[in-house]
């Protein structure tokens, strides 16, 4: 068991996060927010929230003066957003005004007594509706509410034409909030000399830093944005808040620092969705089992400002092969703008919807074809001499060994075991029901360059090595990672090695971590930099050891010449002259795939819809394995969400744009006892993409467990006559389902 050192300040209490920090005089923000979903914003009154004592100033856009900020590259600047809602709201949420104060209850107050006069606008909140043409556009400079579109392959028709039977399936994908345990936050600390600095949550601080010097019309150098101890993140705090850009100018405009925690009502309203997907989709099969072809027209919610969410169903389109043989391929994807939440790119960003679509249509065609769901999967999977496999969407898959995992997870769930035990099953007992998921991932998307720079240098104890690194660690353990391949390649115990990350001033750039790219990307680049800094090292100790370099033998710490052992030097001696670095920037050609298995029982209580899910096995392969510890515990946290995003989880609006999910009552995130134990297992098919064989893992459960438990829940509740269902699977929509069909039957 290797010691994740990182993990005791966490354990301890220690740890200091945003709202740990103390800074002395800093002002505390509260933001007005909208009740409306649309509305044109009137006038806005500050009267009476100026009079609170302990309040010292309150801002509204015109006071700022912020330029809009677009969402996403490709984006219509018409949709950009405002960092204060400027002439209308467009979602409920939608900062209109902050106010500042000595006290955070001052702040709320003077928050509550702006007045703000709106004039309600219809809401267009379901994404369907937005997408027709009929529809009123939200934004005036558009020709429709679609922000992102793309055709992928052929015609539906050229795709199913020769298939013997085709199944076809409507498919949502809710909405659901990243929910980390930290909510975003921030401290902005103004400089004389017009400089900042901002304390804030993310996942990336070189982004943060480059956002916030363009909306404020500042130098990057003059920025500069440290990440304390982050508590999670899952895409949620890869993107840059609106609030951080009127957190940055009313601390300049103020010459004060301004502080931020967000509420969990604040979290859960504006910043942190995703999925919100609708897919029609179908698929093609000859008689004997094998697939001819999958057409699929997706839609996106992008929520009231596009972003990364409307871009999703790209994702989803170029994933829509899976790790099966797929000859031909027709997406239409769409993103749209409506009246709710913008969304982001939440774990897994798009390739959940795609794995979800692919195994529920294979399920629909199994029952169809009366063949083994099992058995039509092994018709129709990807075998290990197909790799380097080059999709018709146009990716090139590495490697992989799916019918392995697929065997693997079969064995861990007693398949054939299950099977029995649910055809003994009498009419009274709970309805028992398997299902697997062959789940396909693409790590990173474009995401694959990297800043790393390694020093090794002399201290008392022995020899120090510092990894300086662009990556933002934020759960994942990145110093055990970075200072294993570092102990592997210098022998400098892993105790004696330190990561510098999370602070523009001390790393120059980098990317963050997000689409699980951290140990593949950043941690080849400190493989190679290890590597140089070692032959570096050995150039030293030829010349101190009189000897060619070619001879020098570096082992564990020691360097030798070669045939001659009792001739050696250790780390201080090649130290004594100063210390050792090598900075780098390494690019991986392309994405790698990971891939896995994952298998779920369930029982269903025919009487209440109440599912309770028996067993879960997630077997996942991730490439070659760094620390398996940390790869187990990022196995388990992923299927957590995975099977959460099934069994519980669900953001609701009404038809008016009203969130009802607006806190932790209503909207439910599952403890460990709402769990099984989530048994892991892993194989190992090394990429070829990078020296050290890694692919990512931070996304494999949230990506592969929900069609296992969807597939689950279907095959359980199929002798009762339900066919198809939408999570989240709560019980009440379970027994509306089952009360449905027991009337279909005359029952």
């Amino acid at each position: 068991m290797i010691p994740q050192l990182e993990l005791l300040p966490m354990l301890t209490g220690a740890a200091k996060y945003v709202a740990d920090l103390d800074h002395a005089g800093a002002l505390h923000a509260a933001f007005v927010r909208s009740p409306h979903a649309h509305a044109r914003v009137g006038f806005i009154d500050t009267t009476a929230a100026t009079e609170v004592r302990g309040v010292v100033a309150v801002f509204t856009a015109g006071d700022l003066g912020l330029p809009p900020v677009l969402g996403f590259e490709t984006m219509s600047p018409a949709m950009a957003r405002p960092p204060l809602a400027v002439d209308k709201v467009r979602f409920v949420g939608e900062a209109v005004a902050l106010v500042l104060a000595e006290s955070l209850q001052a702040a709320a107050d003077g928050a509550e007594l702006v007045d703000v006069a709106y004039e309600a606008l219809t809401a267009v909140v379901d994404p369907q509706a937005a997408s027709e043409a009929t529809a009123p556009r939200l934004f005036a400079d558009t020709a429709g509410n679609a922000a992102f579109s793309q055709h992928v392959g052929l015609t539906e028709d050229d795709v199913l034409a020769g298939a013997d039977v085709v199944v076809r399936g409507y498919f949502e994908h809710q909405r659901l909030s990243a929910s980390p345990m930290e909510t975003n936050a921030a401290l902005v600390e103004p400089h004389a000399d017009g400089t900042i600095t901002v304390h804030a949550s993310a996942q990336g601080v070189h982004t943060v830093r480059d956002a916030l010097a363009r909306v404020l019309a500042l130098r990057t150098e003059d920025v500069r944005v440290v990440a304390p101890h982050v508590g999670g993140g899952f895409g949620a705090k890869f993107h840059v808040c609106s609030e951080f850009f009127v957190l940055a100018a009313a601390a300049r405009a103020l010459g004060r620092p301004v502080r931020w925690i967000e509420t969990r009502t604040e979290h859960l309203l504006g910043s942190s969705h995703g999925r919100g997907q609708v897919q029609h989709a179908a698929m093609g099969f000859t008689r004997n089992g094998t697939i001819v072809g999958v057409a699929a027209r997706l839609l996106g919610d992008g929520g009231a400002y596009p972003g990364l969410g409307a871009v999703m169903p790209n994702a989803t389109g170029v994933m829509a092969c899976g790790p099966y043989r797929i000859p031909r391929v027709s997406v239409d994807s769409m993103g749209v703008v409506t009246n709710t939440s913008p969304t982001i790119a939440y774990r897994g960003a798009g390739r959940p919807e795609a794995a979800v679509m692919l195994e529920r249509l294979i399920d629909l065609a199994a029952r169809e074809l009366r063949i083994d769901p099992i058995d039509l999967r092994l018709r129709n999977l990807l075998e290990v001499a197909d790799f380097p496999y080059t999709t018709p969407t146009g990716l090139q898959y590495d490697s992989g060994d799916y019918r392995r995992a697929l065997s693997v997870a079969l064995d861990a769930i007693d398949y054939d075991g299950v099977r029995r035990e649910q055809q003994s099953r009498s009419p009274s007992e709970p309805a028992l029901g398997v299902g697997v998921a062959v789940y396909m991932d693409v790590t990173p998307f474009r995401l694959v360059t990297e800043y790393v720079e390694i020093v090794v240098e002399d201290a008392v104890a022995g020899p120090r090595a510092t990894v300086v690194a662009g990556t933002c660690t934020h759960g994942q353990s990145h110093e055990t990672t970075y200072g294993t391949l570092v102990t592997r390649e210098l022998g400098i115990p892993r105790e004696r090695i330190t990561l510098v990350d999370r602070d523009t001033a001390l790393v120059p750039r980098g990317i963050g971590s997000a689409s699980a790219r951290s140990a593949q990307i950043a941690g080849s680049a400190v493989h190679e930099a290890a590597i140089v800094v070692r032959d570096l090292a050995r150039e030293r100790a030829a010349d101190l050891l009189e000897a060619p370099i070619a001879d020098i033998v570096f082992d564990n710490g020691s360097f030798s010449v070669r045939g001659v052992p009792n001739k050696s030097l250790g780390w201080p001696a090649v130290l004594a002259e100063g210390p050792v670095r090598h900075a780098l920037d390494w690019t991986q050609n392309g994405s790698t795939f990971p891939y896995g298995v994952h298998a779920a029982v369930v029982e269903v209580d025919a009487e209440t819809g109440e599912i309770r899910l028996v067993r879960f096995v997630a077997v996942d392969d991730c490439g070659r394995l760094i620390v398996p510890e940390l790869v187990d515990g990022q196995q388990q946290g992923g299927a957590a969400q995975g099977i959460a995003a099934v069994l519980f989880e669900g953001i609701v609006y009404d038809p008016d744009g009203t969130p009802r999910t607006a806190n932790l009552g209503d909207y439910l995130v599952p403890s460990a006892a709402d769990l099984p134990t989530i048994e892991t297992r892993r194989t190992e098919t090394p990429s070829p993409l990078n020296p050290i064989g890694a692919k990512g893992i931070g996304q494999s459960g949230a990506i592969g467990a929900p069609g296992a438990v969807i597939n689950a829940v279907l095959d359980a509740l199929a002798p009762l006559g339900v066919r198809d269902l939408n999570p989240p699977f709560t019980p009440e929509r379970v027994w509306r389902a089952l009360q449905d069909a027991s009337l279909r039957r005359g029952h």
